[in-house]
């Protein structure tokens, strides 16, 4: 039986959604169903079971409908599975892993996601926005740095946790509805 999974993203220049999308389809490899959404789209978590929800990452910071996402569902993502990453180090810092910033970390603590995993980045002269990102995107620090493999390998470690909660939940020994309850 497959989930119905929610991949949400905040994106500046294409990157990190391009990275949600990934992530999407590797999912869907594995047989479940997948919504992959701009997190201002979002309005109903109620279809789903579990949420992905990753954030460009610019100097040290989720991009703010993120951060707006994770505080307007607090309550409903606490009754999901929730995995976080956001994207953005290029250049010599790319492959370091970056801290959640303050808010979003505190968030995660209250829904009780783990912390984000940071995916490398990409910075082109094409897609940069503005003066610092375009200033940065004609240095050493321009270029793809996105790595595919590791978030092909992530999304698998996704959907390992997805069917070890599902496998849980078949073995789980029958019960006797509450005194009172009617089955009817």
């Amino acid at each position: 039986m497959s989930k119905k999974v929610l991949v949400a993203y905040a994106s500046k220049m294409g990157a990190t959604a391009d990275i949600a999308q990934a992530i999407g389809a590797e999912l869907r490899t594995h047989g479940h169903n997948v919504d992959v959404l701009d997190v201002a789209s979002v309005i109903d978590l109620t279809p789903y079971d579990a949420v992905v929800l990753g954030s460009a990452l610019y100097i040290r910071r989720w991009r703010r409908e993120a951060v707006r996402f994770l505080r307007h569902h607090v309550d409903e993502l606490r009754a999901r599975q929730v995995w976080l990453f956001h994207s953005g180090p290029v250049g010599p810092d790319k492959d370091q892993e970056q801290d959640m910033p303050p808010t979003v970390r505190h968030l995660a603590h209250e829904i009780g996601a783990t912390p984000a995993v940071t995916f490398p980045g990409r910075l082109e002269k094409a897609t940069a926005k503005g003066f610092l990102a375009r200033h940065l995107a004609t240095g050493n620090l321009a270029g793809d740095s996105r790595d595919w493999a590791m978030i092909r390998r992530w999304s698998d470690d996704i959907n390992a946790a997805l069917e070890a909660t599902e496998r849980s939940t078949w073995h789980r020994p029958s019960t006797k509805p509450p005194a009172g309850h009617f089955l009817g």
